[in-house]
């Protein structure tokens, strides 16, 4: 995929790693639970910075944090926090570090529950990706009641840094919403993408009681 820097893009994709970013994954479905894993550790760990702070350090992240590996994340002691702490290629806030690890450890809570979190989590949109059809930057939202009941399961299960901006964003990213403009040559490939998930044989009860940007970045 070219990443000409003149082909019609959302406006917040500018800088090179940006375009990159938004071009080959931003709002593509994903429906790898190590995939989801990794957005929910950046997602979180952007609250009150930008995007482009994120994703300068995801190679640090994916250094530091397992490669993602919820299972191996989960087992993180107080050594790996002050590990952590002193590792420049992360953001050093031990909110965020600590609440990683929580997460970690609620995401395979959720996995025994359901099968796989990816069985999880798109039940909130009913198992096929949403499809807006925003026109300008202001007219995306920056939470939405889908994310808001997002927000409050998932802190009903021990999850932290899960407001429901930052719940919107992670449906961004993870192609439960695709949020590219109208005028954005991604929007149509991203929707062309939009097939239902089909869930693993292990994902059990709960999920009908589940269904209910990234656009000022």
């Amino acid at each position: 995929m070219s990443l000409t820097a003149a082909r019609p893009r959302c406006h917040w994709a500018r800088s090179a790693p940006d375009i990159a970013y938004h071009d080959r994954e931003w709002g593509v479905p994903l429906r790898s639970d190590r995939r989801l894993f990794e957005l929910l550790v950046l997602e979180g760990a952007q609250a009150g910075l930008s995007w482009s702070t994120i994703l300068a350090r995801r190679g640090g992240y994916r250094a530091a944090f397992a490669a993602f590996d919820p299972a191996r994340v989960a087992r993180f002691t107080a050594a790996d926090v002050r590990r952590l702490l002193r590792d420049p290629g992360i953001i050093r806030h031990r909110g965020k570090i600590e609440g990683a690890i929580a997460n970690a450890k609620a995401f395979l809570a959720v996995q025994r529950e359901h099968g796989s979190f990816a069985a999880y989590v798109w039940g909130f949109v009913q198992d096929r990706p949403l499809q807006n059809r925003w026109r300008r930057p202001r007219q995306v939202p920056a939470e939405t009641s889908v994310s808001q009941a997002f927000s409050r399961d998932l802190k009903r299960r021990g999850f932290t840094f899960v407001g429901p901006t930052i719940c919107y964003a992670f449906m961004q990213a993870t192609g439960l919403v695709n949020d590219h403009l109208t005028s954005c040559f991604r929007h149509a490939e991203v929707a062309r993408l939009a097939a239902p998930v089909r869930r693993a044989a292990g994902a059990r009860r709960g999920t009908s009681a589940l269904r209910s940007r990234r656009g000022g970045t």
